[in-house]
């Protein structure tokens, strides 16, 4: 019976498959990325496109290929090689994304010197996908381009981009048109009295602003009054501030009342 099992078990055991020349690239190719070695890791990507275009390792290599050269600063070839991904497999939901924010930051950093840059961040302006235009926009605002004016008043509305495109519109002289009178933002006050470690914190939409008046003591008024704070117009300064701003910080002795844009 244990003559039998020893002759069974080694039938049992396959030895493991060799990869795949292919695969045996892509790894090399994905280890020298690791590895920093930019260049090194695009001659192998590029081989392996050349070598076995059939390979179902072809889709992760053309957007590897891209992402080394954006890595290694060879800016002008990272856009060409998204393109060519973006071209060759359109239907990439989560690389295709990745690949289109890739190569407008590729084209932001080119945008002063390549004619071909600015074009494709205009182009850029009108595809599918909102956080792409956004992000086109705020590329092209840094060179005053007007048309990216109706990207950044929508990009406004967005949670994630309202900030950054807020601050965009502002820099090129443009006065944001709001959607409300906050936009998400808040006016935060913390008083911190003395003897006590914890301070009370009261959050208002900046359409209360002028009720902040209401939290100071007449010592604080006056104070605000000397050092020049316009408790009337905090709503407009809030809006022009970038969150995280302090406005203002007050202290009667008795206790210090901060003001900041959040």
């Amino acid at each position: 019976m244990n003559i039998g099992l020893l002759l069974v078990v080694p039938a049992l055991v396959s030895p493991t498959a060799p990869d795949s020349p292919a695969e045996a690239l892509f790894r090399q190719a994905r280890d020298l990325r690791y590895a920093q070695r930019w260049f090194e890791a695009v001659q192998a990507y590029r081989t392996l496109l050349r070598d076995f275009p059939a390979s179902p390792r072809a889709v992760d290599a053309r957007y590897w290929l891209a992402s080394s050269l954006e890595q290694d600063q060879r800016w002008d070839d990272a856009a060409e090689a998204y393109t060519e991904f973006l071209a060759k497999y359109p239907d990439q939901r989560l690389l295709g994304k990745e690949a289109r924010l890739n190569r407008v930051r590729c084209w932001g950093i080119r945008q002063w010197d390549s004619p071909a840059a600015t074009a494709g961040l205009a182009r850029a302006l009108t595809d599918a996908r909102e956080e792409v235009r956004i992000a086109a926009a705020l590329q092209l605002a840094k060179q005053r381009d007007t048309r990216v004016l109706p990207v950044l008043q929508a990009g406004l509305g967005g949670e994630a981009s309202s900030e950054a495109c807020r601050l965009a519109l502002l820099s090129m002289g443009i006065q944001p048109q709001a959607t409300g009178p906050a936009q998400g933002r808040f006016l935060v006050i913390r008083v911190k009295e003395r003897g006590k470690q914890e301070a009370l914190t009261v959050r208002l939409a900046l359409g209360l602003a002028r009720a902040v008046g209401g939290y100071l003591s007449d010592e604080q008024l006056r104070q605000a009054k000397k050092k020049g704070v316009d408790l009337e117009r905090l709503m407009d300064q809030s809006l022009k501030a970038p969150k995280g701003t302090e406005l203002f910080s007050l202290d009667d002795g008795k206790s210090t009342v901060t003001v900041t844009v959040e």
